[in-house]
């Protein structure tokens, strides 16, 4: 590993995706920095356009990049769209990426997804496991095209001296995350199920898959905080993990958002749903070598995600759907 010092201080940094779960929490975070944050809507630059974002970056010149723009969802979502996200993503991560070594940006940070990682690789799961067997069948389109998205920095790296590095975070959730009935993640769907239960009196609730993966939870704000960091302290090829260290079934996660939810009913399981990899929890060894830590225990964390779905209820948020 290769520790660095990088000034972000007076700098452009571009957040791309910055409406996303992670771009919003890295535009809260940066809020803190001396820095200039630079934006832009979808509708004004589709970053799949290799010609738009060529010419966007052209006459922006932003200094730093943070790569959040990705097509995302769950498992339901990542196995019946297929085809768009494998395009998407890798459309994305090439043409930011070439557009940010024409424009010499002085440093770009990629985030990938933990699903980089081999269905059965061993536990926890550490950086060097990447392309070490075969990837879990639900994702393995979104796991590619963040491969190929890790692999592009890592090329862009040895060949041209970019700085560009990568990150892996686990499980995220937190404001900003899309509460979709079908193709939200584990963390936004359960809060909604839940919610909704309690409001309708419902005698109980169905969980998808059996229960007993294991996975790994990281509240929004501190993967924020944690690129942050690594932006100004690392520069290296290798892949650095980015999570907790600790994970819990998916039974008792269940259990305790009810819990945080206020429901009381019955929690049943939907054994014909699949239930994806049978544990995801990162190896942290690199991170923490580095000096950082997650600060936001999950019950913490939960309580605040349950009050910003409930804030973007009352406001009629679009993210909900």
């Amino acid at each position: 590993m290769a520790s660095a010092t990088f000034e972000l201080t007076g700098k452009s940094v571009y957040v791309a995706g910055h409406r996303g779960m992670v771009g919003s929490a890295l535009v809260r975070r940066l809020a803190r920095e001396n820095v200039k944050i630079v934006t832009v809507d979808r509708d004004e630059l589709d970053l799949r356009n290799q010609a738009a974002v060529f010419d966007w970056f052209a006459r922006l010149r932003p200094q730093v990049v943070f790569l959040a723009a990705a097509k995302v969802g769950g498992i339901i979502a990542n196995n019946s769209l297929r085809a768009e996200f494998i395009y998407d993503n890798i459309a994305i991560a090439a043409n930011v990426i070439e557009a940010a070594r024409q424009s010499t940006v002085e440093k770009l940070m990629f985030l990938g997804s933990s699903c980089i990682y081999p269905k059965l690789a061993p536990q926890p799961l550490c950086e060097d496991s990447v392309l070490t067997g075969p990837l879990e069948p639900t994702n393995e389109p979104y796991a590619v095209a963040k491969i190929a998205g890790i692999k592009l920095a890592e090329a862009y790296r040895s060949q041209y001296g970019c700085d560009f590095i990568s990150v892996m975070p686990t499980n995220l959730y937190g404001p900003g995350d899309s509460y979709h009935p079908e193709l939200s993640h584990v963390v936004a769907a359960l809060i909604r199920r839940f919610h909704e239960a309690k409001l309708s009196g419902a005698d109980a609730v169905i969980v998808w898959g059996t229960g007993t993966p294991r996975r790994e939870f990281l509240y929004v704000d501190d993967m924020a905080d944690a690129c942050v960091y690594l932006m100004k302290t690392y520069s290296g090829a290798e892949l650095i993990n980015v999570g907790t260290g600790k994970d819990i079934s998916i039974a008792d996660f269940a259990r305790l958002v009810a819990e945080i939810v206020g429901y009381k009913g019955t929690i049943r399981f939907d054994t014909s749903r699949p239930d994806g990899t049978p544990r995801k929890l990162l190896d942290v060894h690199r991170l923490n070598q580095l000096g950082w830590r997650a600060t936001t225990l999950l019950e913490r964390g939960l309580r605040s995600a349950y009050q910003s779905y409930l804030a973007l209820l009352a406001a009629g948020g679009d993210r909900t759907f």
